[in-house]
C-alpha cells in the first residue's frame, strides 16, 4: 500500500489534468493520437471490466442485505441494480453526489476498530516496510499483490477523474478548458492536486485499517477463507 500511494496519486492527477485542461475525456483524447480501432478495443476492454466489477460490488450489497434483512440476496441485488440505474437515468448525479459523499464516512468504523482490538503496533509498522520475505515470495502473495494493484489503479478510475473534470467545466458558466483559459490554471490545478493528493491518501488509509483489522480479528482466529461479502460479514 505504501508504493500504491505514490502510483495512484501520480496516474489519477494526470488523468483529471487531461480532462481539464483539453475539455474533453480520455476516450477523445485518446482517439486524436491513437487509431480509432484501437480505441474502441481499448473502450470495450474497459466496459467488460467495469461490468464484471459493478456486478460483485451488486452481488456484495445483496449479500450483505440479506444478513441484515432475510430474504433472497439475488432480489436484493436486482433492486440495487434497478435503483442505481434509475438514478443515473433520471437524477442529476450532483444532486445526490453530497449524500454519497457523506455516505463514504461509514469507512472510518474500519479505523475504529483498531482502535478497540489488541494490536501489536511494533510488528505491524515493521511489516509495512520490510514484509516476510517467506510469505512474499509465495504464489498467494503475487496474486494480493497483484489484486491490491489491479484494484487500486484500475483503468476505470482514469476515466472517471477526467469525465468528473469534463462535467465540472460543462456545468460552470464561467469555467473553460484551462487550453483556451490559462489563466484559471494556477488555483484549478492547485485544486486538482490538493483533491487527489488527499483523496489518495484517505483511500489508502482505509485499506490499511481494513487489511490490519482483518488480520488481528479473522486471522488471528484461523478464518482465512473467505468466499465472497457474506462470508466476511458472518465471520466479523
Amino acid at each position: 500500500m505504501l508504493l500504491t500511494y505514490p502510483l495512484m496519486s501520480a496516474i489519477q492527477l494526470v488523468s483529471g489534468e487531461i480532462g481539464r485542461v483539453t475539455g474533453r475525456g480520455l476516450a477523445r483524447n485518446m482517439g486524436r493520437v491513437i487509431a480509432a480501432p484501437l480505441v474502441t478495443g481499448l473502450v470495450a476492454l474497459l466496459f467488460i471490466a467495469n461490468t464484471i466489477n459493478i456486478g460483485a460490488d451488486l452481488a456484495a450489497m445483496g449479500a450483505a442485505s440479506q444478513l441484515l434483512a432475510g430474504g433472497g440476496s439475488h432480489w436484493f441485488t436486482a433492486g440495487f441494480a434497478i435503483l442505481s440505474l434509475l438514478l443515473q437515468m433520471f437524477v442529476p448525479y450532483r444532486r445526490y453526489v453530497r449524500f454519497l459523499k457523506w455516505l463514504t464516512l461509514v469507512l472510518f468504523a474500519y479505523v475504529a476498530v483498531l482502535m478497540v482490538v489488541k494490536l501489536e503496533w511494533t510488528q505491524v509498522g515493521r511489516g509495512l516496510v520490510w514484509p516476510d520475505t517467506g510469505v512474499f515470495g509465495s504464489k498467494e502473495a503475487i496474486t494480493t499483490i497483484v489484486a491490491i494493484f489491479g484494484t487500486t489503479i484500475s483503468p476505470y478510475l482514469f476515466f472517471w477523474q477526467a469525465a468528473q473534470e469534463v462535467e465540472e467545466v460543462d456545468q460552470d458558466d464561467d469555467a473553460l478548458p484551462l487550453r483556451s483559459a490559462p489563466e484559471q490554471a494556477r488555483p484549478e490545478l492547485r485544486r486538482i492536486k490538493l483533491d487527489t493528493f488527499l483523496g489518495m491518501a484517505v483511500s489508502n488509509l482505509i485499506a490499511l485499517a481494513i487489511m490490519i483489522a482483518t488480520a488481528a480479528t479473522l486471522h488471528a482466529q484461523g478464518k482465512t477463507e473467505i468466499a465472497t461479502a457474506a462470508d466476511a460479514a458472518k465471520a466479523l
